[in-house]
């Protein structure tokens, strides 16, 4: 008669042979198979839960972003007006009918007035300048998206293709944990714990903020405001208050009962950022395989001539005599025009080799600084480098990121005229980096 254990597994009891050899009482080999994909899967759940990966990606990506939108309402301050308030010719009339329609979410819309809209533009210029330093980044990362959406869809017929991708990520930006370094969330945290002396605690109690309270109180009196005028429909407002109310509930937690309850709510900011990750990852790779395949079924590109327009077009030519030489070489035209479509159609598939991905990487944000000169759309390439940073090589925006504060700390030392000292590594820098698609 079998045993529990015996009847579990569904193998006979006794030695097994296998090659003549006895593998353990059951065989060995089945047990062990399962018992390595149970370890696998447990490793592969742990490592999605117990950090945010990409921490460095994650940052490159907000600060891109943010930088992006922040040069882009900078350079067109003087014709704002225009763009997006009381005098565009796409006007407020017009921006309602729409906007009633599709419900697309934008504030402008709650008032046609010259006062409204220049408040309007300048919160969405302050949120940009917080979100890039990333001081306070989950309310700088709503206000962020509230000002991007607002503005854009105030006049969607305004801008070069960038301002669709800075669109979406702006969505996506609120969902990760984009503030873990290069922030001055993350200095601020540092600094916190080395004066608690808490170096050497695995968990240590989360910084004691003051600002954060505040902020997210007036937050929720604006939005109690908002929603008892009926300003927003479409189901805005429920989602909203969810991210409010989420907030708080974080703050509660890790302020008045730690432990567990703060591990799960852990967990589950890792999940979400880890998640959101993979959409933006997925995003960009989504974005450069139909734009290849498309440009596939083009004439003009199966013939290896489509870049020889645009270089001719007044439009699309701030350097006339770059762009007349360039498009006077045909071998030139020939090889760019292939050489974009095999780039972008192949990427997606070079994500699990590092070396070749990292190649493509560099072939496209080559392209994306070519068109930024040779077409004159810096703001599209700004941000389609800030979307492809989700790639970049953790070593190297290790890199990176010490050069940058070695020659930071070389300014402040020359203006001190005192001697610049050996750096020490940024905080949550230090050790292996996991190894993921990202780095």
């Amino acid at each position: 008669m079998e045993s529990g254990e015996d009847r579990h597994t569904g193998l006979l009891p006794g030695p097994a042979l296998v090659g003549g050899c006895p593998c353990g009482p059951y065989g060995g080999r089945p047990v062990s198979s399962a018992s390595d994909l149970s370890s696998k899967i447990a490793r592969g759940i742990q490592r999605i839960t117990e950090a945010p990966l990409g921490r460095f990606q994650s940052a490159v990506i907000r600060i891109g972003f943010s930088a992006t939108w922040l040069f882009f309402l900078l350079r067109e301050l003087p014709h704002r007006r225009e763009l997006y308030g009381p005098h565009a010719p796409w006007d407020w009339g017009m921006a309602k009918q729409l906007t009633a329609g599709n419900h697309a979410f934008t504030v402008l819309m709650w008032s046609d007035s010259t006062a409204w809209f220049e408040m309007v533009y300048a919160v969405a210029v302050l949120s940009s300048v917080l979100l890039l330093l990333g001081w306070h980044t989950r309310f700088a990362s709503a206000l962020f998206m509230i000002g991007v959406l607002s503005l854009q869809n105030r006049s969607v017929f305004v801008g070069d293709g960038g301002d669709n991708v800075v669109h979406i990520m702006a969505i996506y930006l609120l969902v990760t944990r984009c503030s873990q370094v290069w922030s001055l969330d993350a200095r601020r945290a540092a600094r916190a714990a080395r004066a608690a002396g808490t170096s050497g605690v695995s968990a240590p109690e989360p910084y004691r903020d003051r600002v954060g309270p505040l902020l997210w109180s007036a937050l929720g009196i604006a939005l109690a405001l908002v929603t008892l005028l009926g300003k927003m429909s479409g189901g805005w407002e429920l989602i909203f208050w969810v991210m409010w109310l989420v907030q708080g509930l974080w703050w509660v937690v890790c302020r008045i009962v730690p432990g567990e309850p703060r591990t799960f709510l852990d967990v589950v900011a890792n999940l979400a950022h880890n998640a959101g990750l993979v959409v933006i990852m997925a995003e960009v790779c989504l974005v450069y395989s139909t734009a290849g395949w498309y440009k596939i079924q083009g004439s003009r590109w199966e013939d290896g001539t489509a870049l020889y327009y645009p270089l001719n077009l007044h439009y699309f030519s701030p350097w006339p005599g770059l762009s007349s030489l360039l498009a006077t070489s045909g071998v030139l035209v020939m090889l760019l025009t292939y050489g974009t479509v095999i780039v972008q159609v192949a990427f997606p598939f070079t994500l699990f080799n590092r070396r070749v991905k990292n190649v493509l990487l560099v072939a496209m944000i080559l392209e994306h600084l070519g068109i930024a000169v040779l077409l004159g759309l810096p703001f599209f390439s700004m941000a389609m480098i800030a979307a492809d940073a989700v790639f970049l090589p953790t070593g190297f925006l290790l890199w990176l990121g010490g050069r940058a504060a070695m020659l930071t700390a070389r300014a402040r030392a020359a203006a001190r005229k005192g001697p610049v000292g050996r750096l020490r590594p940024a905080e949550g820098e230090q050790g292996e980096q996991p190894r993921t698609l990202v780095g």
